[in-house]
């Protein structure tokens, strides 16, 4: 065996990143509310950087004070109409101010149990019951799994789920959808025969609108099962709606404003919720100090804070130089509304500025934007071309699902559209569309196809 020891010289190309570039996309990508959350980690853990709130400056000149006057003018909440907040300087704000009271499914059904009368084990036994009552109402235990874990008779069992099941809201503790249902038809003293037939048997038939097989099966007619149907989809298949169930809600936190002013559209960057960050001095002269393991901790962790306050700005500036472009190609979005939107790709908007289209697709990743049409996502003004008109303009793939939605809205429900029928009503204003495209787009609207559509 021959083994052959020698050195190779190769060249090759690597991109490294290192620590800081990581942060710096990583910090691209965040959305406000991460951001936010993030900075408020670095400053308990790096004694460098000092945090301020964002403060107006009230000794501006005349001129700045009139534009900024004319800017908050301009944010009118029009979505709110339940009342206006005037602040004054001297009011004070509580937190409790914004609290209110979220009283859980679980919370509700333990009040009616207390109110029921009934022996004192019952009522244990039925908030047990609940306690195994899952986010959608659906009870997790079986009669003989409640009988097992707390020693008790089946009859006992089956009359406390029974206890349970009679609350409000209709159809709670069931084991699936159909008891469900089931439940709450009898609440309504509605237990027809063919109803709960229906629901035993055929509910896939009735998501699917397929009311003559019904008919045939039960001997019925036509319109009759579709009453039928009507009746059990007004029944809530799921009892836990309209209840806090643990879940919070995430609340979107805009990265900027569009606001038109005398004709022209402006970015104000959404500034306000983060904190201003700033360099300590109580610490630089540390470094001057001959202990040298003090002043290079000093020094580490001044680097870290002057990066991050740099990266953050680079985000900001980054996120502004993208919403000036799209304001420059969606110009008529902006203008007249969702039926006016243009194709546009992330890579259009690179090439234009010289950027590439991974840092377009972070600056733009989870980011809001709020506008006069109200809140929207940056990237669902991003959409593809697939057809154009007579004069070779594209058209974007939203407009075509706004088209294929109004159609179908103002279809006959007797006689509903086919997929074909749309498409040549579409091609009719000039667009170039497939069947196929038609079935595509209305499947992603999950509009149901012209059979499950139909109404007798």
């Amino acid at each position: 065996m021959n083994l052959n020891f020698g050195l190779n010289l190769t060249q090759e190309q690597k991109l490294i990143m290192t620590q800081k570039m990581q942060l710096s996309v990583k910090l691209l990508q965040m959305s406000t509310f991460e951001l936010k959350d993030y900075i408020e980690k670095e400053i308990q853990e790096n004694p460098i950087l000092d945090a301020k709130d964002v403060e107006i400056d009230h000794h501006n000149n005349e001129k700045d004070k009139l534009d900024y006057r004319n800017i908050i003018k301009s944010f009118e909440f029009d979505n709110y109409s339940h009342g206006s907040y005037e602040r004054k300087d001297n009011d004070d704000i509580s937190p409790f101010n914004f609290i209110s009271e979220k009283k859980s499914l679980k919370e509700y059904l333990i009040e009616q149990v207390r109110d029921l009368s009934e022996k004192d084990y019952v009522r244990t036994i039925c908030n047990y019951i609940i306690e195994n009552i899952d986010g959608r109402g659906y009870l997790i235990l079986s009669n003989v799994e409640l009988q097992n874990e707390l020693s008790i008779s089946k009859e006992l069992a089956d009359y406390c789920i029974k206890k349970v099941q009679s609350l409000e809201p209709d159809g709670i503790a069931a084991r699936n959808l159909k008891e469900c249902l089931k439940i709450q038809l009898k609440k309504i003293n509605m237990e027809d025969e063919n109803l709960i037939s229906i629901i035993d048997n055929y509910l896939e038939l009735i998501a699917d609108n397929n009311y003559s097989i019904i008919a045939k099966k039960l001997n019925i007619d036509v319109k009759k099962a579709q009453e039928y149907g009507d009746m059990i989809k007004r029944l809530d298949p799921k009892p836990s709606r309209g209840f806090y169930t643990g879940e919070d809600v995430n609340y979107i936190l805009p990265d900027a404003y569009i606001r038109k002013i005398d004709k022209e559209y402006y970015i104000i960057m959404n500034d306000d919720i983060m904190p201003k960050l700033t360099i300590n001095s109580t610490y630089k002269n540390i470094i001057m100090k001959e202990d040298k393991e003090a002043a290079d901790y000093v020094k580490d962790k001044l680097d870290s804070a002057v990066f991050l306050i740099k990266s953050i700005q680079h985000r900001k500036s980054t996120i502004y130089r993208v919403l000036e472009k799209i304001l420059e190609l969606q110009r008529d979005y902006f203008d007249y509304g969702n039926d006016y939107l243009k194709p546009m790709t992330l890579k259009e908007v690179a090439e234009s500025l010289d950027m590439h289209e991974s840092t377009i697709s972070r600056a733009i990743r989870d980011k809001y934007i709020y506008t006069s049409r109200g809140t929207i996502k940056i990237k669902n003004l991003f959409t593809t071309g697939i057809c154009t008109f007579s004069n070779g303009e594209n058209v974007s793939v939203t407009i075509i699902k706004n088209y294929i939605r109004d159609i179908i809205n103002g279809e006959d429900k007797k006689k509903p559209l086919s997929d074909q029928a749309i498409c040549n009503l579409i091609n009719e204003k000039g667009m170039n569309i497939s069947r196929r495209t038609v079935a595509k787009y209305r499947e992603e609207l999950e509009i149901k196809s012209s059979k499950g559509r139909k109404r007798f």
